[in-house]
């Protein structure tokens, strides 16, 4: 009868089937566990304070333009050499086939910019504020933080459970911009338009790309982009306009997405055998869990999402989709595609990435867990983007040519971009079967797995599907690893902290900057 009344109101019996799971699914692990500390500092632990600054936020934050922090780079495009502006220069057909992503229709957590969210949080170590609730950092200085290690997490200002609107980001829903593309014919519930990639040269593609699998340009494209780069007057240029009319008036192109105001960031990495990865990053500023058993699990401040497009010889041979702490991957052939270009999917809640519509299950002990996809707004990230490049042995990140002006200081961050897991003695915090409610922010874009040799972000075995699941049919995937949230894997641990890093290089052990 307990256990029927359990199932009927879970919160009665949480602790119970916690500790009952915990003893069947994880041992002792969670005795010393860094993310909830020690069993003592669990159980005695007082809730997180939630900030009360003297001026209220609205107060606060009124006259930043967070929008300009995008803009505050120092970079200087007059000075770049010729070879320079080669490693900036991101390649037309990435932008050719740009990926499309559609969001769940009823998505509660919209898209969100990461200079609003820095505004929104405060950074700590582990439970101790490191700041007030003041401006400090942003995306120009936010790798100061890792003076403070590993262990920084930019907590939210507000309590999460009261929802406020920088959370949801409903205003970042992504909208047409009719003007641009009104006399465009289209069909956007067409799944089926699914043009091949035009053929490429073997011969004449080889001749575009180096050994390293950096670009090769003429003297006179040198010429021409170095004139360009002087030419740049203003922060405003060569943004979202440039590539809508690069690519909107392109009959063959039939775009379909509309422009969120919360920019994507792409990141180009070069690599051998005329490789380039072009890495599509998502953010959002919450991530609501999936329901099993009537108990939500996975919630957590700050998301981050991506889709990958690897290109061989400047024709896309396989399409990545970022999903929780695993993925799936495709030929490009076998995506769903809109003109060229390869449609994803965003989970509702968790944002998880898909090739398809439809209902996608995970397996979780006692349970499962799913995540459903549909064909709700379309998004198109070339309206409103920030694009880098990336040499991967050197650790270091470049604006590119289309904004030499973006900051990228903000990327070798080597904290969390949301909360700590909240302690079990949290009200807000439950446990069972070894999954909780809350779980660690996210970690940034540089601890991806850039660097992959295989499409996939995993360093486990990597399935290339040559075919996409019929949209509806249930897909089960194994079992995920992240249980207390997202933290630095030891392989990353032992690249950043001991060799291939520039900007963000720490001590493990004295958790300082290293000079």
């Amino acid at each position: 009868m307990s256990i029927l009344f359990a199932f009927s109101s879970p919160y009665a019996f949480i602790n119970f089937f916690d500790d009952l799971s915990t003893a069947i699914f994880r041992g002792p692990y969670w005795l010393i566990s860094s993310n909830g500390g020690s069993w003592w500092s669990r159980l005695f632990y007082h809730n997180p304070v939630v900030l009360n600054c003297k001026v209220p936020h609205s107060e606060r934050y009124e006259n930043i333009n967070t929008t300009q922090w995008w803009h505050n780079g120092d970079a200087m495009p007059e000075s770049w050499s010729e070879r320079e502006i080669v490693r900036r220069t991101v390649p037309d057909y990435v932008l050719d086939y740009a990926p499309l992503i559609h969001l769940y229709s009823d998505e509660e957590f919209w898209p969100s910019d990461i200079a609003e969210h820095l505004v929104h949080t405060t950074p700590y170590y582990n439970f101790t504020p490191i700041t007030d609730c003041g401006a400090e950092y942003n995306l120009s200085n936010l790798h100061e933080l890792n003076r403070y290690g590993r262990f920084v997490y930019l907590q939210s200002n507000d309590n999460v459970e009261d929802r406020p609107k920088w959370l949801g980001s409903e205003k970042n829903i992504p909208v047409r911009e009719d003007d641009a593309l009104s006399d465009i014919d289209e069909d956007p519930l067409n799944p089926d338009t699914e043009d091949e990639p035009e053929e490429v040269d073997s011969a004449s593609a080889q001749t575009q790309m180096d050994d390293s699998g950096i670009p090769n340009v003429s003297p006179e494209e040198i010429a021409t982009l170095k004139k360009e780069a002087q030419e740049i007057l203003s922060r405003q240029q060569l943004k979202s306009d440039v590539l809508r009319k690069r690519h909107s008036y392109d009959p063959s192109y039939r775009p379909r997405g509309g422009r969120s105001d919360a920019p994507v960031v792409l990141i180009t990495v070069p690599k051998a055998d005329g490789i380039v990865d072009a890495f599509w990053f998502f953010f959002y500023s919450y991530n609501l869990g999936n329901r099993v058993l009537n108990i939500r699990f996975g919630n957590h401040v700050g998301d981050w999402e991506h889709t990958l497009v690897r290109f061989k010889h400047g024709k896309p041979i396989e399409i990545f989709f970022s999903e929780h702490d695993f993925g799936e991957a495709f030929t490009y052939s076998a995506v769903e595609k809109i003109g060229r270009r390869p449609v994803g999917y965003s989970g509702t809640g968790t944002h998880a990435m898909y090739g398809t519509p439809g209902l996608h299950r995970y397996v979780l002990p006692l349970g499962l867990l799913h995540d459903t996809t549909d064909r709700g707004p379309l998004w198109d990230p070339l309206l409103n983007m920030h694009a880098y490049t990336y040499d991967w042995p050197s650790d270091a990140l470049r604006a590119s040519t289309l904004n030499p002006w973006s900051p990228t200081e903000w990327f070798y961050f080597v904290g969390h971009w949301g909360d700590k897991m909240y302690p079990l003695s949290d009200k807000r915090q439950y446990r069972f079967a070894g999954q909780y409610h809350y779980v660690n922010g996210p970690l940034g874009p540089r601890f991806k797995r850039l660097r992959r040799s295989k499409v996939c972000q995993s360093i486990k075995e990597c399935n290339v599907k040559h075919w996409r699941p019929r949209p509806g049919l249930p897909v089960v995937r194994e079992n995920i690893d992240d249980l207390e949230g997202e933290e630095m894997s030891r392989d990353d641990v032992e690249w950043f902290a001991d060799g291939g890093d520039v900007k963000g290089r720490w001590n493990e052990s004295a958790q300082i900057i290293l000079p």
